[in-house]
């Protein structure tokens, strides 16, 4: 599989392809290089942004694999104006554009090196959002906790302790 992500995505879909795309359906047909002679014949997919992995246009060519095909498939894709990416710079993108949080950034490269079921089930986990979501619920627990002890201060002369209601005391101990 040969991914492209950005601007250029559309365009090198059409050279490629000598087609237009439909976003998300799967497309089977030949790929032509810059000559336009046929590289390989496989399923080309267009997910145009931000619905996509890095919220960018996405272009993904499968190929029949083999290296010779792969090396043609990937310069063609060069000549139209794509560049190889850096290792995690499809997840550094997705970051970057609120595809997702660090935890879940850091939970791609765990899933990556994961060297058991057990650590692959944890960073599947992390990268669902499941972690996040609980430091997030977590932190709204203490931001409400933190106007109830600022709202107790600032009311103090009136005699009126937010802190003892049944919501504070509950926010307290779901933070121990």
């Amino acid at each position: 599989v040969i991914r492209v992500s950005g601007p250029l995505s559309k365009v090198i879909a059409n050279k490629v392809l000598n087609v237009e795309l439909e976003p998300r359906i799967a497309y089977y047909g030949s790929f032509y290089n810059e000559e336009s002679n046929q590289v390989d014949k496989g399923v080309a997919i267009y997910f145009p942004g931000p619905k996509s992995y890095t919220g960018e246009d996405v272009l993904e060519l499968q190929g029949h694999g083999g290296m010779s095909v792969l090396r043609k498939l990937l310069e063609t894709v060069i000549v139209f104006g794509a560049r190889l990416s850096e290792p995690g710079e499809f997840t550094k993108r997705a970051f970057l554009n609120g595809k997702m949080d660090l935890v879940q950034a850091e939970a791609v490269q765990d899933l990556i090196q994961a060297s058991s079921d057990k650590s692959a089930l944890s960073a599947v986990r992390s990268l669902s959002g499941e972690f996040s979501e609980k430091i997030n619920q977590l932190l709204r627990d203490l931001i409400d906790l933190r106007v109830f002890v600022e709202a107790t201060i600032d009311f103090s002369d009136e005699e009126i302790d937010f802190l003892e209601s049944h919501e504070a005391s509950t926010k307290l101990e779901v933070l121990k």
